[in-house]
């Protein structure tokens, strides 16, 4: 009963701070970069779903696991994929962009991807879902919470300029909370499935960053987006599949094991992706020392 009410409300804040940094230009962006939105969005609504349901049969995942996966890659980019295009020198204004409008069209996919997974992966087995209901939750804790931080900023510039930072450093906090409960609540179902979903995660996040990156270049778009097209295509919101996860199937106790795949997914992509942004970067500042 604890993890249905807290789960939820942490998903609640982590995006209202994302709201908190949302101002209506960043959604003008769109129109402003057709070509690159246009990209990136193409690679993490439709690319990413369809790569990750081919690793699953790659890798022999069944059932559970495989619904979990295909949410998580469902799922939108969040306040990391921010941060870590900030980190690599990438387009922020537009990694911003992409996470704001994915994140409001994720409420009509994700619930789409999700039925059709259970169906397709657990057929008899699959619990009942109702795809309306299911967009409805989505929409009253992630969208909601956004406007509302939106909201904020525009009325209270002062404050929300001072406690964004704050905000940012509690949802990375409460992520690492989902994570980790996430993980001991389901702890036999992780053992008996790392092995293969450790390997998938992995070539998942390397692969859609290697997808996303060479799309941008295919596209000849300037460095700062094509790390912005990246990131966004290789990075989801783990703290939504999780949820999402809960949402669908409630366990007895602790979370329930569709979020499985999502907590493994938090650990992953920090000790996959990191080295890769800290290599670019450190790559990008010899290339510019050289030039200069």
């Amino acid at each position: 009963m604890l993890i249905d009410i807290v789960l939820p409300l942490s998903l609640v804040f982590i995006m209202f701070s994302l709201g908190l940094g949302l101002t209506p230009d960043d959604f003008k962006n769109v129109a402003r970069y057709p070509k690159a939105f246009s990209v990136g969005m193409v690679n993490q609504m439709l690319l990413l779903p369809l790569v990750a349901f081919g690793l699953i049969h790659l890798f022999g995942i069944q059932k559970e696991m495989a619904v979990g996966l295909m949410i998580l890659a469902s799922c939108p980019g969040g306040v990391t994929s921010n941060i870590i295009t900030k980190m690599a020198k990438g387009d922020t204004a537009l990694s911003i962009s992409y996470t704001a409008v994915i994140s409001i069209l994720s409420v009509i996919t994700l619930p789409l991807i999700a039925a059709f997974s259970m169906h397709y992966f657990m057929g008899a087995e699959a619990p009942p879902i109702s795809v309306l209901s299911l967009g409805l939750t989505m929409f009253l804790i992630t969208v909601i919470p956004v406007v509302i931080g939106m909201y904020l900023r525009q009325k209270k510039q002062g404050f929300t300029l001072r406690f964004e930072p704050k905000a940012n450093k509690i949802s990375a906090i409460l992520f690492a909370m989902i994570v980790v409960a996430s993980l001991a609540s389901e702890w036999e179902a992780f053992l008996e499935n790392v092995a293969i979903l450790g390997p998938t995660i992995i070539a998942l996040i390397i692969l859609m960053l290697l997808i996303g990156y060479s799309s941008a270049k295919l596209f000849k778009m300037k460095e700062p987006q094509a790390v912005s097209v990246a990131v966004a295509t290789g990075i989801q919101n783990a703290t939504v599949g999780i949820t999402v996860g809960t949402i669908i199937l409630p366990a007895a106790e602790g979370l329930s094991v569709f979020s499985l795949p999502s907590g493994v997914y938090g650990i992953l992509m920090y000790l996959v992706c990191l080295p890769i942004v800290f290599a670019y970067a450190k790559w990008l500042r010899s290339r510019l020392a050289t030039a200069q």
